[in-house]
């Protein structure tokens, strides 16, 4: 039986990939073999998005979505926003909370 792979499925196979392939503990130069390794993992990536339904979408100027709006909109479902907007994103807990209270005007 297929297993549905979750949101944060594709989080965590991102962050052993990251891992394997070096990371961010070492800045070098990619070697043509690193590349086309990089290449070969992407296209699984997108195989395995599309497999299950997913689209990975990241709004390129941080924009918030029309729902994480209209949740934020509601102080009752300011956390269910923050939520909303991490899953869409990608982005840390601080940086969503930060995003949302810019949005409601709590911070400049």
């Amino acid at each position: 039986m297929l297993a549905v792979l979750e949101l944060w499925d594709f989080v965590w196979i991102a962050l052993i990939v990251s891992l394997l392939a070096g990371g961010s503990t070492a800045i070098r130069q990619f070697s043509r073999a690193d590349a086309r390794r990089l290449m070969r993992i992407e296209s699984k990536v997108d195989m395995l998005l599309k497999h299950a339904g997913l689209e990975f979408t990241r709004p390129a100027d941080g924009t918030l979505s029309d729902e994480v709006k209209a949740l934020a909109m509601n102080p009752a479902k300011k956390i269910a926003a923050i939520k909303l907007y991490r899953e869409q994103t990608g982005v840390g807990l601080a940086e969503a909370k930060e995003a949302i209270e810019r949005f409601t005007g709590e911070i400049e």
